[in-house]
């Protein structure tokens, strides 16, 4: 059976299905928005129309879309992709889906958008049709700008649905498509939360035990190691500590045990008593950084002092770029090469033990974190950049376990995770491939 998506169905018009919407529209599909009721639809719309950004590139694209409330399911029968997009919660999906199985049209694609609830939670005693025709389609936030798109199968998913749904996405919204199993987080928001779970902890280390700022640590997790100008606070600023929060909680439920994960599920002290507080990040106009505006109109950054528990005018990072490489920081003996080791260090092992959890190979995970997280290389292309050789005898020197891909490397001979340019990667069974378009 072939599919073919060219009309789409979103349920659920927040931030994430308006941004769908607006994204598909703008690529000439036929698109029908329902929400709760009608005014949930008009916030809907003028989020597609005067959003921050505005969720269409091109304003008479809004042309296509009908809108309706969740009172008209009926309305989805004839559309080719039905995509929910309601909250983060299992039993609401769970509820909604047995209304849209009844509704939907024969051969019809059908997808949840979620960022960490396991699809076969929301399949699970379903029929057998909807687990046939069902993916995740995890998009990033703003749709519109952000690359990535992980689509994740359940047990039961026929190959031409994620035929489908692939093509689409690549062809159609021109969105890099990245493969991911049905696991906690999936690929990009696996290896990032851990990255930034992992980096409150081993930051609070650095800034006690190595005398390093918060300016600082940002500065050293931005440029130097190939990452957003954010680094870990401002990024996590920008997210939410509640959203953080609400990240961890879910991992510490369904991370596997003896994941490495496990040990970073709960903020540190600072940051617990900043969550409680509702000091949140940008939302609420502070968490680890505000901008406050002066008398004269002039504005003033300051920095929520961890330590001293207060706030202070932001310095300058003190050692900002002095190492001017990757691997000229991670091989520095001083606190800020041990604190690049520690997390970046850290974060790449963890990606590398992940295959086949999360992923088949290194190319999907390389992917995710480049066009989900604009890391300007992957997890295994930085172990490339920094010499595998080098990363396994630190590993042996240490007496640390080998991650499972470092193993199969190790055992294949090779000196690192791609050749010839990058057009062959290789495989968890040791094999070269060609690495796919």
């Amino acid at each position: 059976m072939t599919r073919e998506i060219g009309s789409v169905a979103v349920i659920g018009g927040g931030t994430m299905g308006a941004g769908i919407a607006g994204k598909c529209a703008d690529a000439g599909c036929k698109v029908l928005l329902l929400d709760i009721d009608a005014e949930a639809v008009e916030a809907s719309m003028k989020r597609i129309a005067a959003g921050r950004p505005p969720a269409v590139d091109d304003p008479e694209s809004i042309r296509r879309i009908e809108t309706g409330a969740f009172d008209e399911l009926d309305r989805i029968a004839g559309y080719d992709w039905i995509c929910e997009a309601v909250i983060e919660d299992l039993q609401t999906k769970r509820d909604l889906f047995e209304k849209l199985e009844a509704a939907r049209s024969e051969g019809s694609v059908v997808s949840t958008n979620t960022s960490g609830i396991p699809l076969r939670s929301i399949v699970e005693g379903m029929p057998a049709r909807l687990r046939r025709d069902i993916v995740v389609t995890h998009f990033f936030n703003p749709v519109k700008v952000m690359k990535l798109l992980e689509i994740v199968p359940g047990e039961e998913t026929t190959p031409d649905v994620v035929e489908a749904m692939a093509a689409f996405g690549a062809g159609k919204l021109g969105k890099g498509v990245v493969h991911a199993k049905d696991t906690v987080n999936f690929i990009g928001n696996r290896i990032g939360c851990f990255w930034m779970l992992s980096g409150l902890h081993k930051a609070r280390k650095a800034r006690r035990e190595g005398g390093l700022s918060m300016e600082t640590i940002d500065a050293l997790m931005s440029d130097p190691v190939g990452l957003p100008a954010t680094g870990l606070y401002g990024l996590i600023d920008l997210i939410g500590l509640d959203v953080m929060d609400f990240v961890a909680r879910n991992l510490a439920i369904n991370l596997p045990e003896g994941d490495t994960g496990r040990l970073f599920t709960s903020f540190p002290p600072e940051e617990r008593a900043m969550a409680d507080r509702g000091q949140l990040g940008r939302k609420t106009g502070g968490g680890f950084y505000k901008v406050t505006k002066n008398a004269d109109g002039s504005r003033a950054r300051e920095t929520f002092d961890l330590d001293a528990g207060g706030w202070r005018p932001a310095g300058a990072p003190e050692t900002a770029g002095s190492h001017g490489s990757l691997d000229g920081l991670m091989d520095s003996d001083d606190a800020t090469g041990a604190f690049a080791r520690d997390l970046m260090g850290g974060a790449l092992l963890y990606a590398a033990d992940l295959i086949p959890q999360i992923s088949e190979d290194v190319v999907n995970i390389d992917r995710a974190m480049r066009w989900g997280f604009a890391w300007r290389k992957g997890p295994f292309e930085m172990l490339d950049a920094l010499g595998l050789d080098k990363a396994v005898a630190r590993l042996v020197e240490a007496g640390a376990p080998l991650p499972a891909m470092i193993r199969v490397a190790r055992d294949a001979g090779a000196r690192g995770f791609y050749r010839n340019g990058g057009s062959e990667f290789l495989g968890r069974d040791g094999t070269w491939r060609a690495t796919p378009e």
